[in-house]
Order: C-alpha cells, then structure tokens, then sequence
C-alpha cells in the first residue's frame, strides 16, 4: 500500500520573512569574504527556524503529525520573535554550525516546541534528546581544523541584528535532496491561535 511507504522527508518550521533572510544573506556574504575552510553555506530560501525533524514519513504520518499541530496551536498566540547574534554549535573550539540566534519570545517559543515534541511522541515520533534551541544555520562546517576566521567574525559581528517578526505561523515543509541542494515544498500550514 502506497499511504504506508515511508517517502516524505519532512519537517516543521517557522519561515522567516523575506527581509530577514536578505539581511541574514548580506552577512553570510561578509563571512564568506573573512572565513576559508571547508563551509557549505545556506542558501537564504533553505533557511528556517526548524521546530521539529520527522525524516522519512508516511502519507499516514503527515495526517496525524498535521492533526497533532492543529490541536495544539488553537491554544497558543502569535510569537514576537528577533532574529540576532552570531554563534557556533557545539562550541568555538571545534565548530560544527555558524548560526543566527532568535531572542524576544523565545522562551515561549522553546515552550511550544517542547509541547509539540510531547505531542508528536505520543503519535510515534520520539522526544529530541538535545535542548531546542532556537536559530537559523548560515553554514555547516566540514572541518573545523582547515577553518580561519571564524573567532574573529565571531567576535565582530556577535552583535548583529537581522530585524523582528511576528510569526504567525508554523508550516510542515517536505525536504527533496537534488544535487543542487535540499528543494522545499509546503504540505501544511497552520496559523497560531486558530
């Protein structure tokens, strides 16, 4: 049967607004000019705030994962969200992920990820074992030993600042890797609080 098969490798994320990703795209282009090394930048289109990571699903799966968002969005509101500082996963010695941090409600948006996470446990999807934190990649790091530059930009753009948004919003996107990258596709939005 054909619902069953697992072939959708989805997700569920907060799409951040076109002048967002311009001014974040502005700043990858400075860090690519200060940083050498193995890199493989986002590209701004590819850049969500990801809630959660299912991988490969079913037809199935992708009604009750949308069933279980639904129910629980009525219950919340709109979150303010800033989308600023520069930073690196797990940690500047050894450098994995170059990300954008995202403040203001971020406490309760952390709050509602973690709900959804219980949420989709209960259906089948286990709880992450790692802490949510909310950002946007700008690059992943293939090898952190060839890497330079990346203390100094660090430290000169710790600062930076792409602007707020209200997220009104969470959308389930559908991941197609091609060899030009991963190709998005929206399967369902909701709007919070409704």
């Amino acid at each position: 049967m054909a619902d069953s098969e697992k072939n959708i490798r989805a997700f569920l994320a907060i799409e951040p607004p076109e002048d967002i990703l311009q001014a974040i795209s502005r700043l990858q282009e400075k860090l690519k000019r200060e940083t050498s090394g193995r890199i493989n930048w986002t590209k701004p289109q590819g850049q969500h705030l990801t809630l959660k990571f299912f991988g490969d699903i079913s037809t199935e799966d992708v009604k009750n994962i949308c069933s279980a968002v639904q129910n629980r969005i009525v219950l919340e509101s709109n979150l303010n969200l800033k989308v600023e500082k520069l930073g690196v996963f797990p940690d500047a010695r050894r450098p994995r992920v170059l990300w954008c941090g995202i403040t203001d409600d971020a406490e309760k948006l952390t709050a509602l990820q973690k709900k959804l996470d219980g949420d989709f446990a209960v259906i089948g999807f286990p709880a992450e074992e790692r802490p949510f934190q909310a950002h946007l990649t700008l690059g992943r790091i293939k090898d952190s030993r060839e890497l330079t530059g990346i203390s100094e930009s660090l430290i000169k753009h710790g600062a930076f600042a792409a602007g707020e948004f209200v997220c009104e919003k969470l959308v389930l996107f559908q991941s197609k890797l091609s060899t030009q990258g991963a190709v998005y596709t929206k399967l369902a939005e909701f709007v919070l609080g409704g």
